[in-house]
C-alpha cells in the first residue's frame, strides 16, 4: 500500500461503512487519521487491472511489550470485487507479511451479519473465540438505534512466537 492508494482505500472503507455491517463508523476517516491508526507493516492492497479493489492493514492492540506480536486487523474488499477470490488472496499475503514482521497473533472483530468475512477467516485458520454481545449501538443511517454484536476471531501463527522448549 502506498499513499497514492489512499483515495481507493478510503472509498472502499466507506463502502463498508455504508453497509452498516463492517464498522461502527459512519464515515471513513481522513487519510491522516487512517494512516496514524494503522501500522506500517503488512499494509497491503489487492488490485485488478491496475485498480485497487481491496486492502488489509493492522493496528496494535496494546503498547505493552508482551503484546508486541499481537495485532487487530481489517480487510475490506470493494463491492465490485466480491466473489472474485481477491479477499482470500489478500488475506493469505497479509498473514504471510504479518508473520514476516514478527506478529504471532492476529485478531479481528467481525459483525455476525458479515458471514462472508467470517467464512473467509475460518478458512484461513482463524477461530471464533467469543461474541461480544450488544457491544455497539449504531448511531447513524438505517441501522440507527440497533445494537450490534461483534464476533471475536483470532489466528495463532504456527511458526512465529513458538517456544521450542515448551511442549
Amino acid at each position: 500500500m502506498r499513499a497514492t492508494d489512499s483515495d481507493a482505500v478510503l472509498r472502499i472503507y466507506q463502502h463498508g461503512a455504508d453497509t452498516g455491517h463492517a464498522t461502527f463508523q459512519s464515515q471513513a476517516p481522513s487519510w491522516s487519521e487512517w494512516d496514524q491508526g494503522h501500522l506500517n507493516e503488512a499494509r497491503l492492497v489487492a488490485a485488478l487491472k491496475g485498480e485497487v479493489i481491496g486492502w488489509a492493514a493492522m493496528a496494535r492492540i496494546s503498547s505493552r511489550s508482551v503484546y508486541a506480536g499481537v495485532a487487530e486487523h481489517s480487510i475490506y474488499i470493494a463491492p465490485e470485487a466480491h466473489g472474485l477470490g481477491a479477499g482470500r488472496r489478500l488475506m493469505r499475503a497479509f498473514i504471510e507479511s504479518a508473520e514476516t514482521h514478527g506478529f504471532w497473533m492476529l485478531q479481528a472483530g467481525i459483525f455476525p451479519e458479515n458471514r462472508a468475512s467470517i467464512a473467509l477467516h475460518k478458512s484461513l485458520g482463524f477461530k471464533i473465540v467469543g461474541t461480544r454481545e450488544r457491544i455497539g449501538l449504531m448511531d447513524f443511517g438505517p441501522l440507527k438505534g440497533v445494537w450490534h454484536d461483534v464476533v471475536l476471531m483470532e489466528r495463532r501463527s504456527a511458526t512465529v512466537g513458538v517456544n521450542p522448549n515448551k511442549e
